[in-house]
């Protein structure tokens, strides 16, 4: 059994480990995720005591599946690329999406996560591990920047400060020729209800950054431009929405139809 002592921002890569594991034993799984599934058997932590919700699995695996699906798009036209994995955690996206081995894959999160993925899954041709923080962009220079590359942060940004989500954006923007930038953003009173969420709040993780108009980020990102804005929890998919608590499909239903609750939270997809 693998021994956690994370806490903070680095705790919460527990909890959304356990809601993908979890989601996966489910019947009509999205991610059907057998890595994540074998991870939470393999780590000495009561997961039972976060007391997770079915539709809280099922809203972190819809969020999961949506960038996923991206990135397979971003490989299929690019199948030469990079793909960054910042804050990757203990995230299995790399066996999801099973990338051909001619696109160069980075994980990067601290450290201490790194050594914990390295103990926890295989290694895999064409992908690298960095540990670092965020804050630090020293571990930029080991990437290459002579093809496309995708940047992909679930769950990362709204944990960093202002300024250091618009250094990393805008080295990327500039320093890699072409590719996008996916992710996950919450308006200023999404981001307080997020924050006062049982299972985060009890991290002691601090949520610090929102985004209220996704087009303000083409103003400070110069080469940025939006490309897709989706709401985190969109009906197209019946299947998935009859797999919500009838609780849980009213809150939706009525945020889906109110704008400023639709903005709460989106998943983001920019070019540069």
């Amino acid at each position: 059994m693998e021994q956690v002592h994370l806490t903070h921002e680095k705790a919460t890569l527990l909890i959304t480990l356990y809601a993908k594991a979890e989601e996966s034993r489910l019947p009509g799984s999205l991610l059907q995720d057998r890595h994540a599934a074998e991870a939470v058997t393999r780590i000495d932590y009561d997961f039972s005591s976060l007391g997770m919700r079915q539709d809280e699995m099922i809203g972190l695996a819809m969020r999961a599946y949506t960038l996923d699906a991206w990135v397979r798009e971003f490989i299929a036209a690019h199948r030469g690329a990079t793909v960054l994995h910042l804050g990757c955690g203990l995230d299995t996206r790399v066996f999801r999406v099973d990338p051909p081995p001619e696109v160069s894959w980075f994980e990067v999160d601290y450290p201490d996560v790194i050594e914990l993925r390295r103990a926890l899954y295989p290694a895999r041709p064409g992908v690298q591990l960095l540990g670092s923080a965020m804050s630090s962009l020293g571990w930029l220079s080991q990437v290459p920047t002579d093809r496309p590359a995708l940047v992909v942060a679930e769950g990362l940004f709204l944990y960093l400060r202002e300024d250091e989500v618009l250094s990393l954006l805008r080295t990327i923007a500039t320093q890699f020729p072409s590719g996008e930038i996916a992710f996950d953003a919450y308006s200023r009173m999404g981001l307080a209800l997020a924050s006062r969420n049982r299972m985060f709040k009890a991290t002691g993780a601090v949520m610090r950054w929102s985004l209220d108009n996704p087009q303000d980020l083409e103003a400070q990102v110069p080469g940025l431009r939006l490309r897709d804005e989706q709401w985190l929890y969109e009906e197209d998919d019946g299947r998935q929405w009859a797999r919500y608590s009838w609780p849980a499909r009213a809150v939706v239903w009525l945020m889906r139809r109110i704008a400023p609750l639709r903005r709460l939270g989106r998943l983001l997809r920019y070019r540069y």
